[in-house]
């Protein structure tokens, strides 16, 4: 009679052989490196990520609103740039007018002396106009230089001519010829003023 084998008892511990695995997942793996990009880019789509197509949405819209951004900037320029102007032509809108109500005064005057020409309604008007002229002047920051008793300042004075004066002492304005004007802080037109050299010492 032929003899029984006994059978073969693997080992505890003993791992069971993985070859047939390993195979299929190489194999899978080489089908995945040899697939061509068109298949693995859906594959990767398909996989839950953003596509081109998504993507290319995307660019587009921020394009769209950088676009948008810049047209804003630029209308935002072109409207300061024309109030900018619009303030620079009218910047002497307040001014013009106190002026005209002076006009107007002084317009009056030479009717009241063309009406009477030996009345006092032509000096009075002028009197009235000079002032209403220097207030509106001031009220815009347009102030009348001091000069006559004053120390002579060459930022302030163009003296026309030195001269003896009993009057004021010696580097003093003896007589303002014509009235200077400060604009704020800026010198627009200075005084032309006589100085005074002191008392004159030949009549001593």
């Amino acid at each position: 009679m032929p003899t029984k084998r006994p059978p073969i008892k693997r080992a505890l511990g003993t791992p069971m052989s993985t070859e047939p695995e390993n195979q299929n997942e190489s194999q899978t793996t080489e089908n995945a490196a040899n697939q061509p990009p068109e298949l693995a880019a859906e594959s990767t789509a398909n996989g839950g990520e953003t596509s081109i197509e998504d993507l290319q949405s995307q660019l587009a819209d921020a394009e769209k609103r950088v676009l948008l951004a810049h047209a804003d900037l630029e209308n935002f320029r072109r409207r300061n740039r024309r109030e900018m102007q619009d303030q620079m032509r009218y910047a002497s809108l307040t001014l013009m007018t106190g002026i005209l109500e002076s006009v107007d005064n002084l317009q009056r005057a030479i009717e009241a002396y063309e009406t009477e020409p030996n009345g006092d309604g032509l000096v009075e008007g002028v009197k009235l106009v000079s002032q209403q002229i220097e207030a509106c002047l001031e009220n815009h920051g347009c102030k009348k230089i001091n000069a006559v008793g004053e120390p002579f300042d060459p930022n302030l004075h163009q003296a026309i001519q030195m001269q003896p004066s009993a009057e004021h002492a010696a580097n003093l304005v003896a007589a303002d010829l014509r009235p200077g004007f400060q604009l704020h802080e800026r010198v627009i037109r200075p005084s032309q003023v006589f100085v005074s050299t002191g008392p004159d010492s030949t009549k001593n």
